[in-house]
């Protein structure tokens, strides 16, 4: 089922070809949604931009358009209503509540809505969370991992084929200083005698840090543990992946509680890649030896002193780093795993490296992006109350596991004060819930690119864009069920939606533009878009219970349906941003 905005788009598409046929090529076409409902329903703005290639008036233009659109859907049916000249020339589009009516209807009997699954699939690789082996998750992990996984539902949701890489920092020196130092302090731990966790893993690294850097044979014999465990030794692999699984279970406890699923593919994964990567490349002729180091100078790049910036893929003791690892991944992505789309989730501060790679991988003929597109997504700090880097009020950075326990903890204190009345069990899952819900909501109800502050006071609000509100529109709507005792499918067979009543079209207008949110999702990443839309769609939603009642109404059976529609867009849109909806709270 065709969208509201790419219908509007073909009538208008249609309407300039007419009144200037000689713009066969430069048609400008602009149809975007009203911001505001006194505008009319959409608005085209393409009277402006025609402007200066016809060498007309812009409301001249806007009128020439309105007489060739045929007002008309595609069945020959009413469309639109009114359309109507504003300012220097905007267009506005009012839509008929027929048509309107008869969308919504579709929408709840359609599966997916009525969106068509992505024909054919594409194969779109998510590189999110990535956490660094022996360290504990934090805060900056959360940003990666809430919106890399909100981005694969929405994926997903659309019929892709979506590969969830966790691109696990488990490979280079570091292992060497930790082997090092539990070969001295905890050495049935690395024989897999004795069990531990990844708290005592993180002392652990601190201490061999220090000592690393204190002490000369400690160093040397770090430096050895490297070449063994990258030479392949037995013993030393084997302590590695000790290491690692200690991690992996800590990390695998947290996307849990996250309800995140997830493919680890490490640094590691890429080792065996890297010699031959940087051989391809040298093949190319496209490396240039820079003090001993084999480096990749790109055109446009500079450092701050304003020289040549280039992607280091050899050091100049033969060793390999970040920039390799990247390169391999990226040509492995691309000519082995017949990717599509590549997705980068990480923070902002790595934006420049990564236009450094996706660059470097077109120069070397990995990358074509006429067929292959790629994305870096970069996203900004959270921040305490204070304005400054979250950390605990030691000045740790905050575990992530503690955050979210916590906000769990603090949710139930709001269900005990507010509902005493709930059962235990059912009070601890309305927690989890609501808890893990207010932290994720909070995060992708930000642009991306801004840094927020985390406050758990704000994000538990039951008012205001956070997830409570949201989850409350959708449990008002199980109430209204609930009280009508409504078998939706017996009126589903028997009766349609009707929209009458303003608060009725305002929130079916709204419903009907479910699809154009998760569209422009889709293209800009911006998982915002769709929390703006869920929290505008909850506002309309509580507009229409105060203004239209449903309970004993001849209205009744066609509002009873778009309050559930308005429930599956709730459910649906909450669900790709990865929160649980509750029929209680």
């Amino acid at each position: 089922m065709q969208s509201i905005i790419k219908a509007l788009h073909t009538k208008f598409h249609q309407a300039i070809l007419s009144a200037y046929p000689a713009l066969q090529n430069e048609a400008v076409l602009e149809v975007v949604q009203s911001t505001q409902e006194k505008f009319g329903h959409y608005q085209c703005n393409s009277a402006m931009k025609l402007a200066k290639s016809v060498k007309g008036n812009p409301r001249e233009i806007a009128e020439a358009l309105i007489q060739q659109i045929d007002k008309k859907d595609d069945r020959g049916g009413p469309f639109i209503k009114e359309l109507s000249i504003a300012g220097a020339g905007f267009i506005n589009i009012t839509l008929e509540a027929h048509y309107l009516s008869h969308y919504v209807d579709s929408m709840l009997r359609k599966p997916l809505f009525g969106i068509e699954p992505a024909s054919p699939p594409q194969r779109i690789i998510i590189d999110f969370s990535s956490p660094n082996t022996a360290k504990e998750m934090h805060v900056g992990h959360l940003r990666s991992t809430i919106i890399g996984d909100c981005l694969a539902r929405l994926f997903e949701f659309f019929g892709h084929d979506v590969v969830r890489l966790n691109h696990i920092g488990d490979w280079g020196t570091a292992f060497g200083m930790l082997i090092a130092y539990m070969k001295e302090q905890a050495p049935d731990v690395l024989q897999g005698e004795e069990m531990t966790d990844l708290t005592h893993l993180v002392a652990w690294y601190k201490a061999a840090k220090q000592r690393f850097d204190e002490n000369a044979n400690f160093k040397k014999a770090s430096q050895l543990e490297v070449v063994a465990l990258q030479s392949g030794n037995a013993n030393s692999l084997q302590a590695w992946k000790i290491i690692c699984e200690i991690s992996r279970k800590a990390y695998q406890e947290i996307y849990d509680l996250l309800d995140v699923k997830i493919i680890e593919r490490g640094e590691s994964f890429y080792n065996p890649m890297l010699a031959e990567t940087v051989a391809d490349l040298e093949s190319r002729g496209l490396l240039t030896l820079s003090n001993g180091a084999k480096c990749l100078f790109l055109e446009g790049f500079q450092n701050r002193e304003g020289d040549p910036l280039p992607l280091m893929l050899q050091k100049s003791d033969g060793g390999y780093n970040y920039d390799t690892t990247d390169m391999a991944a990226i040509r492995h992505r691309i000519t082995e795993e017949k990717a599509d789309r590549l997705i980068y989730v990480t923070d902002a501060g790595q934006s420049q490296h990564f236009r450094m790679i996706f660059h470097a991988a077109e120069k070397a003929g990995y990358l074509d992006v006429k067929k292959v597109r790629v994305d870096h997504v970069p996203f900004g700090l959270v921040l305490g109350t204070d304005g400054k880097k979250f950390r605990t009020r030691s000045g740790d950075t905050e575990r992530l596991a503690d955050l979210l326990t916590q906000a769990v903890e603090k949710a139930k204190a709001i269900l005990d004060e507010r509902s005493p009345e709930i059962s235990l069990e059912e009070k601890r899952s309305l927690a989890h819930a609501l808890g893990i819900g207010a932290i994720k909501y909070a995060d992708l109800s930000c642009h991306r690119v801004s840094d927020y502050s985390f406050s758990y006071e704000r994000m538990l609000r039951f008012e205001g864009n956070t997830a409570a509100f949201l989850m409350y529109a959708y449990v008002r709507v199980a109430g209204i069920k609930r009280k009508i005792r409504a078998n939706i499918e017996a009126v589903q067979l028997n009766h349609r939606i009707v929209l009458q009543h303003p608060s009725e079209i305002s929130l079916g207008l709204h419903l009907a533009q479910f699809t154009e949110t998760l569209e422009q999702m889709e293209e800009d990443l911006l998982p915002n878009r769709l929390t703006d839309y869920l929290y505008l769609l909850a506002e309309r939603f509580n507009a229409f219970f105060r203004d239209c009642r449903v309970e004993g109404t001849q209205e009744q059976d066609s509002r009873l349906l778009l309050c559930e529609l308005t429930a599956r867009i709730l459910q649906q849109g909450l669900a790709i941003l990865g929160l649980q909806t509750v029929d209680r709270m």
